[in-house]
């Protein structure tokens, strides 16, 4: 079913990339779940009130309430298509990540109310009878929920859509909330035993939890995140491929949306080389990654000596001892100056986030005493800055 409505609705439905392909999936979920939870909530206020059952009509609006994670998803992919302007060069597309923040708060709401209503329950406890027609409404809810869910996710994660798994986490916050009264009527049926109120405040804890993954996944691309290992080789294993590159390092990545993604990374090239064709080069390359990658990039040459052996002797007498102090560290923009009275080695050296203070001048005073032993006139003059990649 979900190939079918993809593949009526959605055109170039394998373009994901193109911004207007998925506004298209976006609309296409966001109909469904309104649609859907109509249904719902007629099925239920009619079954309501034939069987004057207030507790159905009140499930019926509870459905009727979840279509506002539909609009909410509806309004944040049609608003997060508008093109950049002058107050927002770089687009829109971050408030999608917004539409999913407050659908999280929705499912958190859900997830407070539960656990209030059970825990209340289990101090008071009401006796759940078992009825037939009761059971059979649930038992659609469910399986109509559990579809919604299986649609929004597996569309969510082809476009990389935060709202859309958002409101696959909303659907299934209300399977668990729904086939906990199934259960405990059941069980009350067979047994006498009121377990309702032990189960709801397990579901409640569990919806709760969920809201709370999905608030934290959607707040990480807003504050900015870590680079992803996979993403970082796939990135400067590319520009390293190009003629005339030696090395990379400083990969940044700035995420303005699901489709939208801006980069800045250094490259190393020698320093005699002809600086026109690397430029040409580094033209290249940029042109290269927007259209394979669609991520628009920005590059900055680093010359470095490739030939100087006194230079390449000392890169390597630093490289050696930092890496016997701290295997993780790495250095970058290496160079060499002369002075009448010392040799002074410059470099950016990259450290590990968990590093204190007292641990970057620990490690600074180590390099200097390791690298006076090899020679009293070598001095460094270190700048310490983190890794912008994700660590394990």
């Amino acid at each position: 079913m979900t190939e079918l409505l993809v593949k009526l609705f959605v055109k170039n439905k394998d373009k994901i990339e193109d911004q207007g392909v998925r506004s298209s999936y976006g609309v296409l979920s966001s109909v469904v779940g309104i649609i859907c939870n109509g249904i719902l909530f007629a099925v239920k206020l009619i079954v309501g009130i034939l069987i004057n059952s207030v507790s159905v009509m009140a499930d019926a609006f509870n459905n009727l309430s979840d279509a506002a994670s539909s609009i909410i998803s509806f309004i944040g992919v049609k608003l997060a298509r508008r093109p950049a302007d002058k107050e927002h060069p770089f687009g829109h597309g971050r408030i999608e990540y917004i539409a999913a923040l407050v659908v999280s708060f929705l499912i958190l709401q859900v997830g407070l109310t539960l656990f209030k209503n059970s825990f209340t329950k289990i101090l008071n406890p009401e006796e759940v009878k078992f009825n037939p027609i009761l059971t059979g409404v649930l038992l659609l809810s469910i399986l109509v929920k559990i579809w919604l869910m299986a649609f929004n996710k597996t569309l969510g994660k082809r476009v990389n859509s935060t709202v859309m798994l958002a409101t696959a986490a909303d659907s299934m916050g209300d399977v668990l909330v729904t086939s906990a009264t199934v259960i405990s009527a059941v069980v009350a049926g067979l047994t006498g035993w009121q377990i309702d109120g032990y189960i709801g405040l397990i579901v409640s804890i569990v919806v709760m939890i969920a809201g709370i993954q999905i608030a934290r996944d959607t707040l990480e691309p807003l504050l900015g995140q870590a680079i992803d290992k996979e993403l970082y080789k796939k990135i400067t294993g590319m520009v390293e491929s190009y003629p005339g590159i030696v090395g990379t390092h400083d990969l940044i990545i700035h995420n303005y949306g699901p489709s939208h993604r801006m980069a800045t990374i250094h490259v190393e090239i020698p320093n005699d080389i002809d600086f026109e064709k690397a430029h040409e080069t580094i033209d290249q390359i940029e042109r290269d990654i927007q259209e394979k990658m669609n991520i628009f990039m920005v590059i900055h040459m680093d010359p470095i000596e490739m030939n100087d052996v006194m230079v390449l002797e000392k890169k390597e007498i630093i490289s050696n001892i930092i890496k016997s102090l701290d295997s993780r560290a790495s250095i970058h923009d290496f160079r060499v100056v002369n002075t009448e009275y010392q040799i002074n080695l410059i470099f950016d050296l990259v450290i590990p986030y968990s590093y204190t203070h007292d641990d970057e001048q620990k490690l600074l005073k180590q390099i200097m005493e390791e690298l006076r032993k090899v020679d009293a006139r070598l001095n460094c003059v270190i700048t310490l800055e983190n890794s912008y990649v994700l660590e394990e």
